[in-house]
């Protein structure tokens, strides 16, 4: 009787700790999911000053500026999931690479301490975001793995977790940069 007692009480154990090992990762995930909303957010936020101090000097670049607005206006609409925050983060990230360039290209925009200032506060944020990526797709990498391992993933099965989808980027952005094709724009 007490032999019986003793493996209930030990399987008990188990699965306390496997239930409370999937809880800790899910959190992990919609933690860091946030982190990487906030500094998305911050990154929405300074998109307007970055496009009104170089639209002044950039009219011919209007559609640039425009497509990166338009983006920042579909992101920050509210109850967009989570995959079209990712597809919309990485149409951003393309837009503005393409606006960097752009700023590279006129010296006398490099030359303003403003733009200086925003590309700074810019590339700031952009590195935030790159670690916020990192940790998220950690989280996801490691909830993936504790949702489909033998035992939890019967537990995750009946809790109906679902895998979660991590930051990529696009083909676009895989291939190489041609820095002699953009010297000559």
């Amino acid at each position: 009787m007490l032999l019986t007692l003793i493996i209930i009480a030990i399987l008990v154990i188990i699965l306390i700790l496997m239930y409370n090992s999937l809880i800790n990762n899910k959190n992990q995930v919609v933690n860091l999911f946030a982190s990487v909303d906030t500094q998305l957010k911050k990154r929405y936020d300074l998109i307007p000053n970055l496009v009104q101090s170089v639209s002044k000097y950039m009219e011919h670049e209007k559609t640039l500026i425009e497509n990166v607005t338009n983006l920042r206006t579909k992101a920050t609409k509210p109850n967009i999931s989570d995959a079209e925050k990712i597809d919309l983060d990485n149409k951003i990230t393309s837009a503005l690479g393409s606006l960097m360039i752009a700023v590279e290209a006129y010296p006398d925009l490099k030359a303003s301490e403003n733009i200086i200032h925003l590309q700074a506060s810019l590339n700031e944020v952009e590195e935030q975001i790159s670690a916020s990526r990192r940790a998220y797709n950690q989280a996801v990498t490691d909830y993936n793995n504790i949702i489909e391992m033998i035992p939890t993933n019967f537990m995750a099965k009946a809790m109906n977790y679902q895998r979660k989808d991590v930051f990529k980027i696009n083909e676009k952005e895989r291939k190489n940069i041609n820095i002699e094709k953009l010297f000559n724009k």
